[in-house]
């Protein structure tokens, strides 16, 4: 009975607080052009900070002189399904069209770094948290065997440790905290080269050769108790100059961007197929949905009619091959293992194919009014048609396409093979600030819980926001989401 009991007043997970390690993540979104590592022109959005009790909006967290997130020098983990891709130091901070935005560079991971990432998607070192063999017990978080409880960080990292230097020796810019005592003046975290902070407060990683004036965009001095995020900012680039992006170009990408106050295992969200022939099928599955949802299924011919006194000639039934089915625009299928051990979750994205654009009349041609060209006069003698009226046959004006349709279908596969959708939404071009179009950026554990969230951008016509969604038992229910941003 007190077992029972137990159970039916259980909370669910519970975080245990650790002072000395409070919990500050944020999640922003990278968007560039051209090749990924070295874009042509680049901008970072903020979307989340999450400070160990809820998220908050990116944009307008802490936000004087300029949100927490975009601080300059803050240096981004660039993740694709929770792999590590590469590194985004913030070197400026600006706003563009009344939307916050950071700059800066990409640079590539070291190799320790990319070893490591390698390695935390290696599904055999995950049974254990990636420290061998040594104790086959379940654990929620294991502390590496070598890692000491002080604050001597002379031991070796754990080889599944996240987003951070990452070296396989000690990193001599990894922030530390130290207990305020009644004589220490507050000297703050190490490796910031900022003003004095409060060192009970969090921080995240900070590089060397870092300056808090905020990129020339905000004013004012920064805020001595402010938390930090991780810093790092590349020797030899502060005086470069920065491409920025503007609009929305069609070949923009995009890419999560993670940083945190404390490094985290890799988490990989790419979901693995225990049969490959799975994963073409349930696609398959999902186009037929979508397909439906956006109207372009085909419908089937009516057999011809015949007369009723007509002979109808014995021939040999040959089956009819089923109609090519009409192409996806836009399409985009993703799947994703969002917590070690659960089901595959599947998104797809697309579209109705893009209508043709109208073609520009000449200048001065009245090809878009209604009016007939003015009659041209010329002298001399007259001709036997001259004098006669001439007409000018209108020509009936095309019919207006439809606008352009989207789609976004969540799911996962049931007992039976078969798909359950969890969430399905669709909208068209014409009714985009009412409805927006859900555009997938990445799968990104927002909160550190090794729970994985969908990211979503939600462009509408005028303005856009982005929003985080669980899927949890089920079910697929928006998280947050961030202010409209123009």
């Amino acid at each position: 009975m007190i077992a029972i009991g137990a159970l039916a007043q259980y909370p669910g997970r519970i975080t245990k607080t650790d002072d000395k390690k409070p919990v500050l993540r944020a999640v922003s979104v990278l968007e560039w052009v051209g090749a990924p590592g070295k874009p042509s022109a680049s901008r970072l959005v903020p979307v989340a900070v999450y400070d160990g009790q809820q998220l908050n909006d990116g944009t307008i967290y802490l936000p004087e002189p300029y949100p927490l997130a975009v601080s300059n020098g803050i240096e981004y983990e660039l993740q694709t399904a929770g792999k590590p891709i590469g590194l985004f130091d913030l070197m400026g901070v600006g706003k563009e069209d009344g939307e916050w935005e950071g700059f800066g560079a990409w640079k590539p991971l070291t190799t320790p770094e990319a070893k490591k990432a390698e390695d935390a998607f290696n599904s055999s070192s995950l049974k254990n948290g990636g420290f061998g063999d040594a104790d086959d017990k379940p654990v929620l978080k294991r502390k590496h065997p070598k890692e000491a409880d002080t604050d001597d960080t002379s031991g070796t990292k754990p080889a599944g440790s996240g987003s951070g230097t990452g070296s396989a020796g000690s990193d001599p810019d990894r922030p530390t905290l130290h207990r305020k005592t009644s004589d220490d003046s507050g000297s703050g975290s190490s490796g910031a080269g900022t003003a004095s902070t409060d060192p009970d407060r969090p921080t995240l990683h900070r590089s060397k050769h870092v300056d808090d004036s905020g990129g020339g965009a905000g004013t004012g001095t920064p805020d001595p108790d402010r938390p930090r995020l991780k810093h790092g900012k590349p020797a030899g680039l502060e005086d470069a100059e920065i491409p920025l992006l503007t609009g929305f170009p069609p070949s923009m990408q995009q890419a999560v961007a993670v940083s945190d106050a404390y490094d985290h295992a890799e988490h990989p969200w790419q979901y693995s197929w225990a049969n490959p022939d799975d994963q073409a099928k349930m696609k398959t599955a999902l186009e037929t949905i979508a397909r439906t949802e956006l109207g372009l299924d085909k419908p089937a011919k009516p057999p011809a009619k015949t007369a009723k006194n007509a002979v109808r000639k014995k021939t040999p039934l040959v089956p009819l091959a089923p109609p090519e089915p009409a192409p996806l625009a836009d399409e985009q299928f993703r799947v994703f293992e969002l917590a070690y051990g659960s089901t595959a979750t599947l998104v797809l994205t697309a579209s109705t194919p893009a209508p043709p654009a109208a073609a520009a009349a000449p200048q001065g041609s009245s090809a878009d009014t209604d009016e007939p060209p003015p009659p041209v006069i010329k002298r001399g003698k007259p001709t036997s048609n001259s004098s006669a009226a001439t007409t000018t046959a209108k020509t009936p004006p095309a019919p207006k396409p439809a606008p352009q349709k989207f789609v976004t279908i969540i799911a996962q596969p049931d007992l039976y093979g078969g798909i359950l959708v969890l969430y399905k939404t669709s909208t068209d071009a014409a009714h985009l600030d009412d409805k927006p179009r859900m555009r997938l950026v990445d799968a990104v554990d927002a909160m550190a819980d090794n729970r994985g969230e969908l990211l979503f951008e939600l462009r509408g016509q005028t303005q856009r926001q982005f929003a985080l969604y669980r899927v949890l038992r089920g079910s697929a229910e928006q998280l947050f989401a961030t202010v409209a941003l123009p």
